[in-house]
This record gives C-alpha cells, structure tokens and sequence, in this order.
C-alpha cells in the first residue's frame, strides 16, 4: 500500500503498489473530495482514504482507513457496506480489537523508527509477529519499512506492508 497526499504522488506510486491510500491532513474537504475524485478515476488500483468516509462514497473510492482516534469501524460499515475498512493499530489488543468490530484489515506500526510517525516508539519485528499471529484478517506493516526490510515483514507474518517515502 502506497500512502499518498496528492493525485500525482498516487499515479507515480500505482505502478508499484496494490492499493492506494490517500491521506492529506492539510486539505479541506473540497480539496480532499476533488483530489480523491482525480485519483480514484485514473488509478490502475483501488483507493483508500484515510479517515473520512463521506469523501470515499462521494469518490466512489474502495473504501477508507480509519486511525485509531476515529469513528468506529461499524458506525464506518454502517455508511459503507461492503468498501473495504481498514484500521491503524499500534497493540495487539487495538488489533484484535479492530478485527472484532468488523475491520476487513489493520496497518500496524511504526514497527521501525520513521518520520512519520515522530515521536511513537517503534514496536518492532516481535511485537509485529505478535499481532499478525493475533488475529485472521490481513496486517500490514507500517513504519520505516524500507525494501531491506519488506521480506522481514514477510517473514513476522504481515501479508504486506504500508509505506510513504517507499514510493516517492
């Protein structure tokens, strides 16, 4: 999964990812919906994005990720039906917690030191393992994954991994 901030930043990344999550913070809501609209009508692969389901049903976007501060994942279900919810978690028990609530996936991390995650401790490759042994629905790794180590994600249990500056 490529997480980007920008259409453009998306395109560049398709290529080379399986979905794409759309997380730009800074955007106001007509920023983020036009954005979305562009990126999700010319991307070769689904389209997540982060945390606002209204932008995702006005994109006709695959679904979104949810942080683990925001709405629940059934009050998420109950706007979305059957899009794809994904949950970032950073325990076990937030995962388990996640998959319980009807999340289709969770990104664990930061399971290395990264930039974008400044300040949260990195859980590393045991406490990974851990959570992708926890629960059946699929983990993705997250935090300061470079390509060295995406077959160590792998090898924990992650079915796959999420990155930022992987794809730029």
């Amino acid at each position: 999964m490529a997480v980007v901030a920008s259409a453009s930043e998306g395109l560049r990344a398709a290529p080379r990812a399986t979905i794409l999550q759309l997380r730009a913070r800074d955007m106001t809501a007509r920023e983020l919906e036009a954005t979305a609209m562009e990126l999700v009508g010319a991307s070769p692969v689904p389209v997540l994005i982060s945390s606002r389901c209204d932008i995702a049903l006005a994109s006709g976007a695959a679904g979104v990720n949810l942080p683990e501060r925001d709405i629940a994942v059934q009050a998420a279900r109950a706007l979305l039906g059957q899009r794809l919810i994904g949950r970032s978690v950073h325990s076990l028990q937030s995962a388990v917690d996640a998959e319980l609530d009807g999340a289709d996936f969770v990104i664990f991390g930061p399971v290395w030191p990264s930039e974008s995650h400044a300040g949260t401790p990195p859980q590393g490759l045991e406490a990974l393992t851990a959570v992708a042994h926890a629960v059946r629905i699929p983990v993705l790794a997250i935090g300061g994954v470079t390509e060295e180590r995406i077959a160590e994600c792998g090898a924990a249990g992650a079915a796959g991994y999420a990155a930022i500056r992987l794809f730029q």
